[in-house]
């Protein structure tokens, strides 16, 4: 779920689900969002809303009595029956209550220019971005760390031997047997995906990948998110459908399918096929009506696996009826709650199997939680972060809706990530994600991150790289073949083990799919899928005694400490759920 660290620690994007681990992580149709005109005398500034359509009610009903209530329909998705919606009606959802065809209504987000004191430049967009990803997650800064070794003495790839993590799960060796097939598609909901990464491009498909975002310069309360957009590298609101501007999302599609080309890594599912399904700002955010169109785009098109390292902006947990906010966020989480499982099981149905990031809260999701850090988005004029309690009955999207499977994060020695949340009854499968503290004296070692691709131009942008070429920062890494050189970055999360499982899941797809009619390629029911990536994970039991308690010693010279408990039995806990993922296993061997 993004929501998390990044090693450097995962960059949560968000929100990303990273921990901190390294520096910048963090269409179907695209509708160019109404311009910001001046508002008349007693009516309110132009604004956007979210509206969805009860189900088995009419478009055409519905979009009537949008415009009724003065409102102008910028974008829907019918299959979920969610419109973005423009108007400067201040009275637009109170117009809307009681229309037969509305189920609900919320305001979405402001639309206008960045202030004129706003930092627009390429360097402060990329500090927003920052500091916006780190609302969830922890940052630790980078210093210190163990430098990576450089040899390529490892017979498939030549940083084959960094990659611990293929190991744990034994995709090294399922390799021998299956690799994936050009037919099987996994789509990468994330912040983009860099389609010209060497270790990348030989499996990206630019004519299905698509861009459902459009980048929003500022929010309710004129607060810089992605700047303006004219200080774009593209010099428009709207990025290509093969560009990542944030590394998160290229990290996630490099550890599921980066190609065995004597370059570099290889991913666990190295000849599936990767389109890029972005739904994630710059700035790391992801909204709903992007993450909807995603989805149902993925269907649509016979995606087999998506990967979802994410959560749904503004709210960490969505709840119905949390007294601790007001009825109009009540009614935007309610409906954040329906909409989202309207496009899971559509996409479900369609033949998707679903897979998300955990989060990294370092919380149990089965227990009452104090929620720090939502809303992290102003969709209302004066909302902003507060700390409110959220019961269990609260769910953060789309991690815990129906029919996705969740993944918790573990490090190199198999135990569970210091930073990945738990619960017994909520987490599916673990997956290797990282922990940088997970070495013999507690101490930060950025090796025991995960190693996948890094955009160049980040690189590039964030200073990581000198004149020549070459990494300036131990948690980038440099390979060449010939003249073709790549770049690799570590990061640690549930971001990172989310798409590590999905890579396995990619794997039994491609191992026992049968013919898409429909679409060519395999395909393989969801729910079979889910059968055995779980029957086949290494059954992992909670540590003894089950209150577990990290240790870790920050390169600020302090110590942190704290305890977890893992409940439930060997077969099926909260910290492992059914166990770790096992390609091999997975596979038939």
């Amino acid at each position: 779920m993004v929501s998390a660290l990044e090693v450097h620690t995962e960059v949560d994007v968000k929100r990303l689900t990273v921990v901190a681990a390294t520096a910048a992580m963090v269409a179907a149709t695209l509708v160019t969002p109404a311009q910001a005109e001046p508002a008349a005398a007693g009516s309110a500034a132009q604004t956007e809303y979210v509206v969805l359509y009860k189900e088995g009610a009419a478009a055409a009903d519905a979009q009537k009595a949008i415009e009724a209530a003065g409102g102008s329909v910028i974008k829907v998705n019918t299959e979920v029956g969610l419109a973005t919606v423009s108007t400067t009606n201040a009275d637009f959802a109170a117009a809307l209550q009681g229309a037969a065809a509305i189920e609900g209504v919320t305001r979405n987000r402001v639309i206008g220019s960045v202030p004129d004191d706003a930092k627009a430049s390429a360097a402060a967009r990329k500090a927003v971005a920052k500091a916006a990803k780190s609302k969830a997650v922890e940052k630790e800064g980078r210093g210190g760390a163990t430098g990576p070794k450089w040899g390529r003495d490892v017979k498939d790839e030549p940083l084959a031997g960094l990659q611990w993590d293929m190991r744990q799960i034994h995709a090294d060796q399922a390799h021998r047997f299956e690799q994936g097939d050009k037919g099987v598609l996994v789509g990468i909901l994330d912040t983009g995906v860099d389609g010209s990464h060497p270790d990348i491009a030989p499996n990206f498909d630019r004519g299905l990948s698509r861009n459902f975002t459009v980048d929003v310069p500022a929010d309710a309360n004129g607060d810089n998110i992605d700047g303006k957009c004219e200080d774009d590298p593209d010099g428009s609101c709207t990025d290509p459908n093969d560009v990542d501007e944030d590394g998160h999302g290229t990290h996630v599609a490099s550890s599921i399918a980066s190609p065995i080309n004597k370059l570099g890594i290889s991913g666990v599912a190295p000849k599936v096929t990767i389109v890029n399904l972005r739904a994630g700002q710059d700035s790391g955010y992801f909204f709903l009506q992007p993450t909807v169109d995603a989805l149902t785009y993925a269907g649509d098109i016979g995606v087999d696996v998506v990967n979802m390292s994410y959560y749904i902006d503004p709210w960490l947990f969505n709840c119905a009826d949390n007294p601790a906010d007001s009825p109009e966020e009540q009614a935007q989480q309610r409906l954040y709650i329906a909409a989202t499982q309207r496009a899971i099981d559509y996409a479900h149905a369609h033949g998707v199997t679903l897979v998300s990031a955990a989060g990294n809260e370092a919380i149990d999701y089965t227990k009452t939680n104090v929620d720090a850090v939502s809303p992290d988005y102003a969709g209302f004029p004066g909302q902003a972060v507060r700390t409110r309690t959220v019961p269990a009955s609260c769910v953060s999207l789309p991690a815990e809706a129906e029919h996705v499977i969740s993944v918790s994060s573990t490090g190199i020695s198999k135990r569970k990530a210091y930073y990945s949340s738990y619960g017994n009854g909520y987490i599916d499968v673990a997956s290797p994600g990282g922990d940088v503290y997970d070495t013999p004296g507690d101490t930060r070692d950025i090796t025991k991150a995960t190693l996948s691709a890094y955009p160049k131009a980040l690189a590039v942008a964030n200073g990581e790289i000198d004149e020549n070429g070459d990494p300036t920062v131990p948690y980038v890494v440099k390979d060449c073949k010939g003249s073709a050189c790549a770049y690799y970055q570590y990061l640690q999360g549930t971001s990172m083990a989310s798409p590590r499982a999905a890579g396995v899941a990619a794997l039994i797809v491609s191992r026992y799919g049968k013919h898409d009619r429909a679409h060519g390629g395999l395909t393989l029911d969801p729910d079979k899928v889910e059968a055995i990536l779980k029957g086949t994970a290494t059954r992992t039991a909670c540590p003894n005694p089950p209150a577990y308690t990290y240790t870790r010693h920050l390169p600020d010279g302090t110590t942190a400490t704290a305890t977890h408990t893992c409940e439930g039995a060997a077969d099926n806990n909260g910290f492992y759920g059914r166990g770790i993922v096992d390609a091999l296993r997975a596979v038939g061997h």
